[in-house]
């Protein structure tokens, strides 16, 4: 019984912990997203460092943006990334019918200012989406992405790079480069 007790003591003291202490129960990955599915690895130090010198770089890389994300998740701005990232996908869908879809769906979900998720634009790009929408294209949503984008850069960015989230990140990654 004791032998037990102590095995699964040990088994729950290397529960992986999410940034701030939280624990992350059923997770393999760097995504905190405790779906053991997903194929994203724990990028190395160096290129962890990278992210902190150049923000397009974190955004390329989806161990970054998962990151990232869960930082703006705490500032109760996720939306600005789940937008960004929703206008990178209309953009590479063919099909008409579709792009009329998703263009509809990411109008209600971010750009409506009734939905819980809007994001904040200027009116000139609102107008402009307006318009968009009679005829709509994988594109419409560029300078709105990019007014978005260049938000995330100037502002949630510098907060990131001195947040917890990313401090302990960079720290448990030195401690294994250390270990090795």
């Amino acid at each position: 019984m004791r032998k037990r007790q102590q095995s699964q003591n040990e088994e729950t003291s290397t529960v992986p912990q999410a940034p701030g202490g939280n624990e992350r129960p059923n997770t393999c990955c760097f995504c905190w997203c405790c779906c053991c599915s997903c194929s994203c690895q724990i990028p190395n130090n160096e290129e962890i460092l990278s992210w902190s010198h150049n923000f397009d770089k974190m955004m390329r890389s989806t161990a970054g943006r998962n990151l990232f994300r869960e930082f703006l998740r705490t500032e109760y701005s996720e939306e600005n990334l789940l937008f960004w990232l929703a206008c990178e996908d209309l953009k590479n869908e063919q099909n008409k019918k579709l792009v009329e879809e998703k263009a509809r769906t990411i109008y209600e979900d971010y750009i409506s200012i009734l939905s819980p998720k809007e994001v904040s634009l200027d009116s000139r790009v609102r107008e402009v989406i307006n318009r968009n929408l009679l005829d709509p294209t994988p594109h419409m949503y560029e300078d709105a992405q990019l007014q978005i984008y260049t938000l995330m850069h100037r502002d949630s960015f510098p907060r990131f790079l001195n947040s917890q989230v990313f401090k302990t990140l960079l720290e448990s990654t030195e401690e294994s480069t250390n270990d090795s």
